[in-house]
C-alpha cells in the first residue's frame, strides 16, 4: 500500500534529519511486490557497498512521477526515479532530467545500443518487459502462439482489451498492424482493422491493469494482451495461467531509471544507478522480479531466459516504434480507436 503524498513527505524529512552525516540517497519507485524485491535485490545491498542510506518513496505511478518532476521544474524531493522510455524522453526534451553518459554512467556501455535509443540519453533502462499474449490453461486445450489466438470462435466473449488511455491499446493495434501487413507508423490500417475484429470478441475494456486481471483471476476471462511481468506474478501466485510472447513479436515496455534535473544528491543518484546497471545487479532483479535486461551477458537460469527478453536474439525479434513519433499520433489515433474499435464492441 502505498502512503498518501504528505504522509510521505513527512517521513522522508524526518529520515534526512535523523540520518546524522550519512550520505542520503531518496529513491521513488513502486509499492507492493517491487518494493518488497528492489529493498533486497538492489538497495541493500548498494547501501552496504557505498554507505549510503536509501530513502524509499513509493507513491505515485510513472506519470504521475513525470507530473512532479514538470511541476517543480527538476526539483521534486527525490533523487532517482522509476519511470518508462516515454517519460525519459519527454523529461530530456523538456530539459528536466540529467543525461547520463558513459563517464557518469559507465555502465551503460553494456546496454544493447537499440534498447537504450529507445530511452533517449536521459533514460537509464534497468528492465524490459514486453506485451504478451496471458491466458487460462484450464480453459484452452493448448497454448496459443498467435495474436491470432484471440479471433477463436472458443474466446468470443471471453477476452477483455484495455481502453485507449492503457498505453497497451496503442501497442497492440502497432503489432496487428505489422502482422496484418502494415507498420508501426504509418499505415496502420490493417492494425485498427484487426482490433475492430478483436473489439466484437471481448467483453468490453478497461483502463486499469489491475482491473483487467481481475476478470481472468475469476475465469470470466481466458486470454488478453497484458505486459508479462504482471502476467508472471499471477502464474507465480498458483493461479492456473501462463503467457507467451506470440510468433508476430511484440513491442517491449522499457523501463527506466532517471535522475531530475536539480536532484540534491546528484553523486549518490548516478552510483545507484550505475549499481542498479552491474551485471551481478541485473541478474539479481531479473531473477527476482522476472523481467528482461537490456545487458545480454548476464547469466539466469534457463526457465527465467525461456520467458524474458535476456539475449541479443530475444532483442532483435522485438518491435521497437519511435516513441517520440508514437506520442505525436496517440490523439488522432484515440480518435480513431474510439470510432473503429469501441464502436465495433456496441
Amino acid at each position: 500500500m502505498k502512503f498518501s503524498m504528505l504522509s510521505a513527505t513527512a517521513l522522508v524529512s524526518l529520515a534526512l534529519a535523523t540520518s546524522g552525516s550519512a550520505e542520503t540517497l531518496v529513491v521513488n519507485s513502486y509499492g507492493g511486490p517491487y518494493e518488497k524485491i528492489i529493498r533486497e535485490r538492489i538497495i541493500e545491498p548498494f547501501e552496504v557497498k557505498f554507505g549510503i542510506d536509501v530513502l524509499y518513496d513509493a507513491v505515485g505511478s510513472a506519470s504521475q512521477d513525470y507530473a512532479k518532476i514538470k511541476a517543480t521544474g527538476g526539483r521534486p524531493g527525490f533523487d532517482v526515479v522509476v519511470m518508462t522510455a516515454s517519460q525519459s524522453l519527454d523529461g530530456c526534451k523538456e530539459g528536466l532530467l540529467e543525461k547520463f553518459t558513459p563517464e557518469t554512467v559507465p555502465n551503460l556501455a553494456r546496454l544493447s545500443p537499440a534498447i537504450a535509443a529507445v530511452a533517449g540519453p536521459c533514460g537509464a533502462v534497468h528492465e524490459v518487459q514486453y506485451l504478451s499474449l496471458l491466458y487460462r490453461k484450464d480453459k484452452l486445450p493448448k497454448a496459443p502462439d498467435s495474436w491470432s489466438a484471440l479471433l477463436d470462435e472458443n474466446l468470443r466473449g471471453k477476452i477483455i482489451l484495455p481502453t485507449f488511455q492503457n498505453i497497451m491499446a496503442a501497442y497492440l493495434m502497432e503489432v496487428l498492424s505489422v502482422a496484418n501487413g502494415g507498420d508501426l507508423l504509418d499505415n496502420v490500417e490493417p492494425g485498427f482493422a484487426a482490433m475492430a475484429k478483436l473489439a466484437k470478441q471481448s467483453i468490453g475494456f478497461e483502463q486499469s491493469s489491475s482491473v483487467m486481471e481481475t476478470y481472468i483471476k475469476d475465469g470470466q476471462v481466458w486470454a488478453m494482451p497484458f505486459w508479462n511481468g504482471r502476467a508472471q506474478l499471477l502464474a507465480d501466485s498458483g493461479l492456473p495461467v501462463d503467457y507467451v510472447l506470440p510468433k508476430e513479436g511484440s513491442i517491449p515496455l522499457v523501463a527506466t531509471l532517471n535522475i531530475p534535473k536539480d536532484a540534491e544528491n546528484r553523486q549518490a543518484a548516478l552510483r545507484f544507478v550505475n549499481f542498479f546497471l552491474e551485471k551481478t545487479s541485473q541478474e539479481a532483479w531479473v531473477t527476482g522480479y522476472k523481467v528482461g535486461s537490456a545487458r545480454t551477458d548476464i547469466d539466469v537460469p534457463a526457465d527465467i531466459r525461456a520467458k524474458q527478453i535476456t539475449t541479443e536474439a530475444d532483442l532483435k525479434a522485438l518491435l521497437l516504434p519511435d516513441l517520440g513519433a508514437v506520442a505525436t499520433r496517440l490523439s488522432a489515433w484515440g480518435k480513431r480507436w474510439e470510432r473503429d474499435v469501441v464502436a465495433a464492441a456496441e
